[in-house]
């Protein structure tokens, strides 16, 4: 069994969809209409801007979704058997399997992306990644420092965000706490606990105000059952049902991204090929450390 798996946010570079765009018809209207939709030439950005332009908010988030859903377009590969996207990534793969139009999932992103930086605006923090220890020892560090930097909060101050493979935890929050769990998660092992370029503490609580945003944009948005399941990264589990995928959307913009337990319940369901569609092949990398025995193209 196939399944398509998009990724999310960071796998941008400079020129990226250009070679698409310049050798396909279909390329070029797709990435017209993004420009028109969005009311600014985010092509313009993709083509020729720099890595430092990329990195816009406004532009990171629906240039890789462009470039995921154009490349998917463009494959002559038979339709999936199911889907999945990492973070951001879940937008194309929603695409891909029909539950969303690629304009309504464009300007869901583009509102996902202003959102997410109001919330970096108004909660500063920070993520790290974490190498070499396994996930549950990293959540139990977490819980610990958080705990001692409570005060009057009950929200987590530092949660596991991104289980990308074993032995390899983005954590996310406030960067006191951060800074805090890396000290301690050296101390218990870690071969790597280093804070990352990003600019806020995505899939954390911090995230809240987020949600909050893109909840009326989703509840707008015709959502259609897929003709193929999605794992999506809250759950890990096969989706096919309308509200339960919008529900899971806003879920994950303050809950940890799934992806080990995805990959893994998808070759549990019979998946034996996976094909990543978008800028760069992390997926394949960490597909690959996951299961190394499922084919990955």
């Amino acid at each position: 069994m196939k399944a398509f798996v998009f990724p999310g946010q960071g796998s941008q570079f400079p020129g990226m969809c250009k070679d698409l765009y310049d050798a396909h018809a279909e390329a070029r209207e797709m990435c017209q209409a993004a420009d028109q939709l969005l009311g600014f030439s985010l092509t313009d950005v993709m083509f020729n801007g720099t890595a430092e332009d990329l990195k816009q908010t406004k532009v990171t988030q629906p240039a890789v979704f462009l470039h995921s859903v154009v490349s998917q377009r463009l494959m002559t590969i038979e339709k999936p058997d199911m889907v999945a996207g990492h973070s951001l990534g879940e937008f194309s793969a929603l695409v891909a399997c029909g539950a969303l139009r690629f304009e309504d999932a464009l300007l869901l992103v583009s509102a996902r992306a202003q959102a997410m930086q109001a919330a970096c605006e108004a909660n500063p923090g920070t993520m790290a990644a974490v190498l070499g220890l396994p996930d549950e020892k990293v959540v139990e560090i977490c819980a610990e420092i958080s705990q001692k930097l409570m005060a009057n909060s009950q929200e987590p101050k530092v949660v596991a965000a991104n289980f990308n493979c074993p032995g390899q935890i983005v954590i996310s929050g406030e960067v006191e706490a951060v800074d805090a769990a890396c000290v301690t998660l050296k101390e218990a092992g870690a071969r790597r606990a280093l804070r990352l370029p990003v600019g806020g503490a995505f899939h954390s609580p911090l995230m809240a105000p987020a949600a909050e945003a893109l909840a009326e944009a989703i509840k707008k948005t015709e959502f259609r059952k897929p003709f193929c399941p999605i794992y999506q990264n809250v759950t890990a589990q096969a989706s096919v049902e309308p509200e339960i995928i919008r529900e899971n959307l806003l879920k994950q913009l303050t809950a940890p991204v799934r992806w080990t337990q995805s990959v893994q319940n998808m070759i549990a369901d019979g998946a034996d090929s996976f094909f990543e569609f978008g800028p760069g092949d992390v997926l394949k990398g960490l597909i690959r450390k996951i299961n190394p025995e499922v084919q990955v193209g």
